[in-house]
């Protein structure tokens, strides 16, 4: 026998509405903040995957410049690397596509002479590439010394 309802038999042991509504505050600020924790790591994932694919694009650029031939000590001499041979070229970033969600990225290349002797170049490719309202650019510097 129950001693406890005989005593009071009005006491409810049920919650009231002010612990209803904290309870339901509590639950909507944590469903809410999980939804934009993951809506903002879906963002930056997307973000770092066009940062990579512009990267990539600007070591392909890297690439080429390295390839090109450069040889001052024959005859006559040799330089293929130069920034005309380099123009600014327009490409689609290697990520994922579905539909018309295509993304450009821009490439500049830039070849500055750091020294005649010994021959020493600086090749410096730029990236630009759009993400959401803004714009972004991913540089690449290297130095390029003549054939062997």
């Amino acid at each position: 026998m129950n001693l406890r309802n005989l005593t009071n038999p009005r006491r409810d042991y049920g919650g009231s509405l002010v612990e209803l509504v904290i309870a339901m505050a509590i639950a909507v600020v944590t469903i809410g903040g999980s939804v934009k924790g993951y809506i903002l790591t879906a963002r930056k994932a997307e973000w770092s995957a066009y940062s990579l694919a512009a990267h990539s694009m600007a070591l392909q650029r890297i690439e080429q410049t390295r390839a090109a031939k450069w040889d001052p000590s024959a005859w006559p001499a040799i330089d293929r690397v130069l920034q005309g041979n380099f123009p600014a070229q327009t490409n689609v970033l290697d990520v994922p596509i579905a539909g018309t969600n295509i993304v450009y990225g821009r490439v500049y290349t830039t070849v500055t002479n750091i020294a005649a002797y010994p021959p020493l170049k600086m090749v410096r490719v730029d990236c630009i590439w759009p993400f959401q309202q803004g714009m972004f650019t991913n540089t690449v510097i290297t130095y390029r010394a003549p054939d062997q």
